[in-house]
């Protein structure tokens, strides 16, 4: 999933980066705990439809004190970027071409009503994961251009080719693998992303900006997406974990087990989730390759 928005595929990255209204969560080369750097309000603002970045100065100064300036090729980065600046889908096709395409052009064609964006001049990437007979389920990751340029400008004048582009919620579910139902929700800001799960493969993703910083906001997208569960696959989840969401008072409204989203690293906090699963899918492969 961390290749979903890949624009390239390229070697292990130097710096790995995810960004947030809050500020920029980060490892440096030869680190592999994440650090943070907080930024002054305002100047990130996701958005799926307009500019994301608006003081693009107090960002690139931020970037170049992290990677030691600019003017010099200084490596390759990862970039995990904010949910709510692109929109992700759980596309099911009866057949899905081989030829890559038309592959593209058909799920450009599935995206164009449900995203508020020009999907034919928009990033779009896809992954399948499988489905019954000929069948088959996509999960596709769709973003306008500009607004993903304008994320990857103040590193590429650091010096930084930004050879993996991804989203915060693409890169947080190789946090939990495993074979039952479980329930992802996180909240960055004022922004809820919430991700089922079931046999590794992903089943819904909502991305939600709430108007108050309410448990009853939390219990209104929260609550669909149980039934949601319950309707679909008949069961209800094994697992709901939280990031950026106080647990208590959970377990008796849901069911199941209620717990904190964790890594091998540490406990993901709202901001940097996303680099928590970069980092552990990247040492399973590694471990897996060894």
């Amino acid at each position: 999933m961390a290749n979903l928005l890949s624009l390239l595929q390229d070697p292990p990255p130097d710096y790995i980066f995810e960004l947030s209204e809050g500020g920029i969560a980060y490892v440096r080369p030869g680190a592999s705990q994440p650090e943070f750097v907080s930024l002054e309000p305002g100047v990130i603002v996701p958005s799926p439809m307009t500019d994301n970045i608006l003081k693009a100065d107090v960002l690139a100064d931020k970037v170049r004190a992290l990677t030691g300036g600019a003017g010099r090729k200084r490596g390759r980065a990862v970039l995990i970027l904010p949910d709510y600046c692109a929109r992700v889908a759980v596309l099911e096709f009866d057949s899905f071409p081989t030829d890559p395409k038309e592959q593209l052009s058909l799920v450009r064609f599935r995206m164009k009503r449900s995203v508020p964006f020009d999907v034919e001049s928009a990033v779009v990437s896809f992954h399948t994961q499988g489905g019954k007979g000929k069948a088959q389920e996509v999960v596709v990751v769709a973003a306008a251009l500009e607004i993903i340029a304008r994320y990857e400008a103040p590193f590429r004048a650091a010096g930084l080719h930004p050879g993996l582009v991804t989203s915060s919620a693409m890169a947080m579910v190789d946090l939990e693998r495993r074979p039952d139902i479980s329930v992802l929700a996180r909240l960055s800001g004022r922004i809820l992303t919430v991700v089922v799960q079931h046999a590794n493969a992903i089943k819904l993703v909502r991305t939600v900006e709430l108007a108050d910083l309410t448990r009853e906001e939390i219990e209104a997208v929260l609550f669909p997406t149980m039934a949601f569960v319950e309707d679909q696959l008949q069961t209800k989840p094994a697992r709901v974990l939280f990031c950026g969401i106080d647990t208590e008072g959970w377990q008796e409204q849901l069911g199941g087990t209620v717990d904190v989203l964790r890594s091998r690293f540490g406990t993901p906090n709202q901001y940097n989730a996303g680099l928590h699963g970069y980092l552990q899918s990247t040492s399973i492969s590694a471990g897996a390759a060894a």
